[in-house]
């Protein structure tokens, strides 16, 4: 679908060069690319357990993904890819330049990201700076030797955050070290599952710089999810991606709209952030409480502070997701059974929603395993109208139990309509999209730019449009953009 809807740009409207500004580092502007988190918790086991019932996804699995995952998604988010063996999900590795990991092998791994971007699918890599996995003790840690021009690197207790609870467990080999041993307090929240990281500490920051320019020049991803940016200061996240420039960095940062808005500040915007409290506005869809959707009534995602070029929108993730017991927030779908009538309905209702409006959108790979057939129609439209991160919301109302908003999108518009409630009169001008019915209670409505292709004159210079690789390229002078003008060469 996806390389379809790159042919049939030939035939809307694309804007001058000259009309684009410069982006931030990690945040690409007006960008129409939906995102796939591809694992949930425990997904590497096989499927014994709860955890693993909506299919494995070791790199071996994804491979077999990968022409689903190209025709419908533009970025891949992955696990932790750092090992060793026998470290689980993999958020407190023990040795980074090692990529072995319980996904499966490095070398799987390089075909996976090489069969991703044949399809012309960024990869993003989750990132743990924050913390890491010791060594064979509480405070020591093994050796990264990344090669090349970003050499070899062994942490010791002095990169360690002073107030880590290594310095204060007396089962510690590094219990009550002087304060020479340690490094400074910590910038952030203080994370008790593995050794937080003194990122005021130069050889930290020489360290996380090098890895996160080795996993984009060597391993080959294209972009990061950093975990646990609560326990750090803005300013390092910033450093780093500067270092590395990413084509797109997304902030973990689980916690209300006023950190967020703060964590942005810290990095000066050189990050995108998942957009927590968007989340826990669409439980709105599960209790009933539709203005919860509406930005002008109690939605309290980045859109009502003028921010969703910084958002990645999601319905859940593998942290959130409910797994039965003392796992998950419980904030969206009950149980884990995705497949029942009203599951059915949150979900669909949900991602109406999130596909169409602005943001980057993150599906979560239960909810496409699931419903594959509906997400990957609704991202289809998505990308027939152009919706994009930063599309103007142009109307939207709520009463009680429907939804409706109208959506500019590069191409054209969205009318999307949620809630078994809503209108079912199809708006003039618009043809009809998308009806998921009285189950699905979500409808959508497209109508399209009349604006054809042409040429575009710039004084003296010319835009040329061509097709390479199955993309939709415009060469402007000396440079070449794509389709949302970021020069790619």
């Amino acid at each position: 679908m996806k390389k379809f809807i790159l042919h049939i740009l030939l035939l809307v409207f694309i804007a001058s060069a000259s009309e684009l500004r410069a982006e931030n580092v990690g945040v690409p502007a007006q960008c129409e690319d939906v995102m796939l988190q591809a694992f949930y918790w425990d997904s590497y086991k096989t499927q014994t357990s709860t955890d693993s019932k909506f299919g494995r996804t070791k790199w071996i699995d994804l491979l077999k993904d990968t022409a689903a995952i190209n025709a419908n998604f533009d970025l891949v988010w992955f696990p932790p890819s750092a090992g060793p063996t026998g470290n689980g999900v993999g958020y407190s590795a023990k040795q980074y330049s090692y990529q072995d990991s319980d996904w499966g092998t490095k070398t799987k791994l390089n075909q996976l990201i090489a069969a991703l971007h044949a399809g012309n699918t960024k990869v993003i890599a989750d990132i743990v700076l924050n913390h890491r996995g010791s060594g064979n003790s509480w405070c020591t840690f093994l050796t990264d030797n990344f090669g090349g021009d970003y050499g070899s690197w062994t942490l010791t207790q002095k990169q360690i955050c002073r107030n880590d609870e290594c310095f204060s467990n007396s089962s510690s080999n590094c219990y009550n070290a002087a304060a020479s041993d340690r490094g400074a307090y910590d910038t952030g929240d203080n994370f008790d599952g593995a050794r937080d990281l003194d990122h005021t500490s130069e050889t930290v920051q020489n360290w996380s710089k090098a890895y996160t320019q080795w996993i984009l020049g060597t391993m080959k991803y294209d972009g990061f999810r950093y975990d646990m940016t609560l326990g750090f200061h803005g300013r390092y996240l910033k450093m780093y991606n500067e270092a590395a420039n990413p084509y797109i960095s997304v902030s973990e940062l689980w916690s209300g709209i006023d950190r967020q808005k703060q964590h942005l500040q810290e990095c000066e915007y050189n990050t995108m952030v998942f957009d927590f409290q968007a989340k826990y506005s669409m439980k709105g869809i599960v209790n009933g409480s539709y203005g919860k959707l509406n930005k002008s009534k109690t939605f309290e995602g980045l859109r009502k502070h003028g921010l969703e070029r910084y958002s990645v929108t999601f319905i859940d993730n593998h942290d959130t997701f409910d797994r039965g017991g003392a796992y998950g927030d419980n904030q969206f779908t009950p149980t884990t059974d995705l497949t029942t009538a009203t599951n059915k309905d949150y979900v669909l209702q949900a991602s109406a929603y999130m596909l169409m409006l602005p943001g980057i959108p993150c599906v979560f790979y239960p909810h496409w395993k699931s419903y594959q057939t509906e997400i990957n129609e609704l991202i289809a439209i998505r990308k027939r109208a152009g919706i994009h991160s930063e599309s103007e919301v142009l109307e939207e109302s709520s009463g009680q139990y429907q939804y409706s908003a109208t959506v500019q999108g590069h191409r054209g518009k969205v009318i999307v309509r949620v809630g078994k409630y809503r209108s079912k009169t199809q708006p003039e001008g618009y043809e009809l999209a998308v009806d998921g019915g009285d189950n699905g209670a979500y409808t959508v409505y497209i109508a399209m730019n009349p604006q054809g292709v042409e040429n575009i004159e710039d004084g003296a210079v010319k835009s040329e449009k061509f097709i390479e690789d199955g993309r939709l390229l415009i060469r402007r002078g000396e440079q070449v953009y794509d389709v949302l003008g970021r020069i790619i060469k």
